[in-house]
């Protein structure tokens, strides 16, 4: 019977022991990498170009 009660106590005592709270688990952030890619240069070209073409055009009228 001494055996059956201590066999309890250790279980009550070891089933409160690791509840613990109702707390976040504490996770650490991934830190993410962003590849970048080299942009066309046709691109970066045809704005300024169609912007040079239509001062152009407004100047000879």
């Amino acid at each position: 019977m001494k055996k059956l009660a201590l066999a309890v106590t250790f279980a009550a005592l070891a089933s409160t022991a690791n509840a613990g709270g109702m707390e976040e688990p504490v996770v650490t952030p991934e830190v993410m990498v962003e590849e970048v890619t080299a942009v066309s240069s046709t691109g970066n070209f045809i704005i300024p170009f169609l912007a040079l073409i239509f001062i152009a055009a407004a100047i000879s009228n």
